[in-house]
């Protein structure tokens, strides 16, 4: 009887988790369809194969990176800090790369990148665990202290000059599919199997839908948030190191907004804000569905507005995902 009382709730209330994020999956899955569908009716450009290349292509960043920042969410945590990290990323490589600059093997830059992201990643989980820090906070903090080092280190030059074998990562292909294409797809599918098949990933949801409860089961809730912060930072190294040198040049300005991009990714692909509720594909057809927006206002000859109806439009998806997070809740709270 005991048992019984024990263990039947947290499959149901498991299982209502479970229907919760296939109907907002499958939501976000029709609403990108409709979307490219229907603009592709307007002007056919919009279906041709090139142009889904470029859209796919720059979606990469914000998939990668929301397979971080899903997890960090769940547990009930934020991160802003990605976009000043992207940009001081950026400018390292660059520097490191450059040939008039340090000059250094690309694979020493590309290392030193990684390893950069992820040990701001570490710092933000160390403050936000152990010093019991607002995450909102202690990120906040730290993309003021990014940007001002950033801005520091690039001077208001132009980092014009990169090596070829870094913008392989940017450019380059295999069998026929962007390299930067294939690093997404890999996060993904790690990503995936992490949440899905290891007892990590199923610490991380316990942690996020009752961090007290988790505390008293012996789980490492502490631990788990400095892994997904490092993780996220490390993922911010790999979109950046993947990103960047398709611009072809490095500037102050990278990065900027880019926080904002994958907060939307995560909510709108169904991560509940108060943790605990969230899937890696939900967030990475919202990144998509997002990724789509700016060559639909361009292809609606929209001009030079369509950049302010992007992120008009940004805004107004994480009102709706919030409100309909909310009234979720409500609903699980009713019940």
């Amino acid at each position: 009887m005991t048992s019984q009382t024990i263990t039947k709730p947290p499959s149901t209330f498991g299982a209502s988790l479970g229907r919760l994020s296939r109907q907002r999956e499958y939501g976000v899955l029709a609403l990108l369809l409709l979307t490219v569908f229907a603009v592709g009716s307007i002007n056919h450009t919009f279906l041709s194969g090139g142009n889904l290349r470029d859209i796919l292509v720059s979606s990469v960043p914000a998939v990668i990176v929301a397979c971080g920042l899903t997890l960090v969410i769940v547990l009930g945590e934020i991160d802003i800090s990605m976009g000043a990290l992207m940009g001081l990323l950026a400018t390292v490589m660059g520097q490191l790369t450059s040939p008039t600059h340090a000059n250094l093997p690309v694979a020493v830059g590309i290392a030193a990148t990684l390893a950069l992201g992820a040990g701001v990643g570490l710092l933000n989980g160390l403050l936000v665990a152990y010093g019991r820090m607002p995450s909102i906070i202690v990120t906040l903090g730290m993309l003021t202290v990014l940007q001002g080092v950033n801005l520091t280190l690039i001077n208001g030059r132009f980092i014009t000059d990169l090596p070829q074998g870094l913008r392989f990562f940017g450019i380059g292909t295999f069998l026929g599919v962007p390299v930067s294409i294939w690093t997404a797809v890999i996060v993904v599918l790690l990503a995936i199997l992490l949440v899905r098949q290891t007892p990590l990933g199923r610490r991380i949801y316990a942690a996020g839908s009752n961090p007290e409860a988790a505390r008293l089961a012996g789980l490492p809730v502490r631990g788990l948030k400095v892994f997904v912060f490092t993780l996220t930072g490390l993922l911010v190294a790999v979109a950046a190191v993947v990103s960047v040198p398709r611009l072809g040049v490095i500037e102050s300005g990278i990065g900027q907004g880019f926080e904002l991009l994958a907060v939307t990714c995560v909510v709108v692909g169904g991560t509940s804000i108060s943790g605990g509720r969230g899937t890696i594909i939900g967030s990475v057809l919202a990144a998509l569905l997002l990724s789509v927006i700016s060559p639909m206002l361009i292809f609606l000859r929209l001009g030079v507005s369509a950049t302010y109806w992007e992120r008009a439009i940004q805004g107004a998806f994480i009102l709706v995902a919030v409100l309909i997070d909310h009234m979720a809740r409500g609903r699980r709270e009713a019940h």
